[in-house]
């Protein structure tokens, strides 16, 4: 394998290839390496012999500053406390954004920070059969991945290095959330990873194989996304067949917007075409603005137990020995992508407060649809409650029956004295609690097919919200609680009468009344009897001799209070059903209004801490 941008090394290709003797000590770095069989599994160094205990813990690099700990540990309490429960346009995407943010600060950026000398991380991705797991297997010399014509063939990341480098990557805090194990399980490993070493690996650098970026199964995108994210150096690797793949192009266009260190690898190109396909494959990263980054090139070759010939892979091998022996140019990739994933929650971390922004305001809106439905329903029976309009039919009719001739006082003197009016004034007394209920029960039946209305105007977390068993109408005890509540009022309205007593002494000597007859006289002008278009006209009787009994200033007093009153209890009432709808619109998720602020601030403490 050639590097397709570089000019051609003085030295053989051959010369890639480690001789046959072996190195002088375990803990001995050489720059050539020769490949092994499965049969003949090479002596592997003793990790003790490259790596102390006392190295187990790792001091925190006098360059990194305990603002910026404390920036990232501000920064990463923000993301984990961001609750994005409502399903606006855009939540999901929100939502994996925020969990790749999260797992790349706990996976790679804090213990990168703290663990500034360790091993750089190198991911091997790339499109289906690009040949991932088969150069991964080639540079480690020994069968470490699973390879096959089957796709996809790598579902649980495999990491492989240096028996020396070994104790970084199982004891420490890169990939921290994932198990390690030895072999993978069937079916996605989304919670684990295979650490494998190898002494054909150089020390300081290790490699990661990832599933593919296009697999048809969808929890490997996540799975091979969260491996980049981890990674201190981005191995792409593409097929002469695939390389124009839009998912190809994607996983490029990522890293340039990450700004991390990248290494194409173009496999399976047919000697013949091999020019042409390098020549377009290079036009079309100049055109892209990634004409600089450093590429190979792999013939179209046979492959014997899951490997590649060595010579293939002589460049990249170099490549890798190079980068391990130079800790300054190993140092500046690794400085160079966590700058670039610093530099990208300079806009991530923001798009998540926005987000939340949209959720909370549309969570003010949904809350604002509850009241304004049923704000709009109290008006209604308020207004029906002044304009008389609930004094027709059978209360109407039960009024005229009451008041005979029209002659209240002598009505009120005849029952006292006759004791025949029972009769009328409970026909009277239902007659107003049946209207008035059916005045409540209709305006909350309007409110809430009204709230889900508005809802279902609402894309996202609205309709979904209004497709809820059980909104739309009110709850099935409406009706009882409604008939308790009218009738409660009427009690009260009959002990406001009789505390508020009569205040004419002129008219209470010569008149005896009767408070509950009285009462109802004064429910049926406080619902507006002789106003307006309702029934009696203006000036009405009951007005008049309201007036009479009770004065001016007291029946106001009387008024005012038994409205208040009635508003009261209608608000509860209504109260108990818009409960309903908060309860719904807080399961679906409350987005903390305060989430947002801090996540802004978290992004503006890193920056000032960098």
């Amino acid at each position: 394998m050639k590097a397709a941008n570089q000019t051609p090394r003085s030295e053989p290709a051959d010369e890639a290839v480690m001789p046959e003797e072996e190195p002088e000590s375990p803990g001995e770095q050489t720059l050539s390496f020769r490949a092994i069989t499965d049969d003949q599994p090479p002596e592997e160094p003793s990790v003790e012999d490259d790596f102390s205990e006392e190295e187990e813990e790792f001091d925190l690099p006098e360059q990194v500053s305990s603002a910026l700990t404390d920036a990232l540990s501000q920064l990463r309490e923000a993301v984990t406390g961001l609750h994005l429960g409502l399903d606006v346009p855009g939540a999901d995407e929100a939502r994996k954004s925020q969990a790749a943010v999260l797992a790349q600060l706990d996976d790679y950026v804090i213990p990168r920070v703290h663990m500034s000398t360790a091993p750089a991380l190198i991911v091997v991705a790339g499109s289906t059969g690009a040949g991932k797991s088969t150069l991964v297997n080639t540079l480690a010399a020994q069968t470490v991945s699973a390879t096959g014509v089957r796709r996809p063939t790598t579902g649980t990341p495999v990491l492989v290095c240096n028996p020396a480098d070994e104790l970084w990557f199982q004891k420490g805090t890169l990939l921290s959330g994932l198990t390690r194990v030895d072999e993978p399980g069937e079916g996605p490993g989304a919670d684990s990873i295979v650490v494998a070493s190898t002494k054909w690996l150089p020390h300081g650098v290790a490699l990661l194989d990832t599933p593919d970026i296009d697999s048809v199964v969808e929890e490997h995108h996540d799975i091979a996304h969260r491996m980049l994210d981890a990674a201190d150096l981005w191995v792409f690797v593409t097929s002469a067949s695939r390389y124009a793949d839009a998912p190809s192009w994607g996983l490029l266009k990522l890293a340039k917007e990450r700004g991390a260190r990248l290494v194409i690898v173009l496999s399976r190109v047919p000697a013949r075409s091999r020019e042409v396909i390098s020549k377009h494959f290079t036009r079309m990263l100049d055109e892209y603005g990634l004409g600089e980054v450093e590429r190979f090139i792999i013939n179209e070759t046979s492959v014997t137990n899951g490997r590649l010939p060595d010579e293939e892979v002589a460049d990249l091998r170099m490549w890798l020995s190079e980068l391990s022996v130079d800790e300054q140019r190993r140092a500046l990739a690794v400085q160079a992508t966590l700058n670039g994933v610093l530099n990208s929650f300079r806009a991530r971390v923001p798009a998540l407060a926005r987000h939340l922004e949209t959720q909370v305001a549309l969570r003010a809106d949904l809350r604002s649809d509850i009241d304004a439905a049923f704000s709009s329903a109290l008006s209604e029976i308020e207004e029906s409650t002044r304009d008389g309009s609930l004094l027709r039919g059978e209360v109407l009719a039960r009024w005229q029956d009451f008041a005979g001739s029209g002659d209240l006082m002598r009505t009120l003197q005849i029952r006292k004295a006759k004791n025949h009016g029972p009769e009328r004034i409970g026909a009277l007394r239902g007659a107003l609690r049946s209207g008035l209920e059916s005045v409540i029960s209709t305006a909350v039946h309007r409110a809430s097919e009204e709230v889900v209305t508005r809802w279902r105007q609402r894309a996202g977390a609205g309709d979904r919200l209004a497709a809820l068993p059980g909104l739309g109408r009110p709850e099935e005890d409406i009706d009882r609680h409604t008939a308790r509540m009218v009738a409660s009022w009427q009690d009260h309205v009959t002990e406001l009468v009789r505390t508020e007593g009569v205040t004419k002494r002129s008219v209470a000597r010569l008149v005896s009344f009767d408070v509950e007859s009285l009462a109802l006289i004064f429910t049926v002008g406080l619902l507006g009897y002789g106003t307006g278009d309702a029934p009696g006209g203006n000036g009405a009787l009951p007005q008049r001799l309201l007036r009479g009994l009770l004065g001016a200033e007291s029946l106001r007093s009387i008024s005012g209070k038994a409205r208040s009153d009635l508003r009261a209890r209608i608000g509860l009432l209504f109260d108990d059903e818009t409960l309903r709808y908060v309860d719904a619109l807080d399961g679906a998720g409350i987005p903390d209004e305060a989430a947002a602020t801090r996540l802004y601030q978290a992004t503006y403490n890193l920056e000032v801490a960098r």
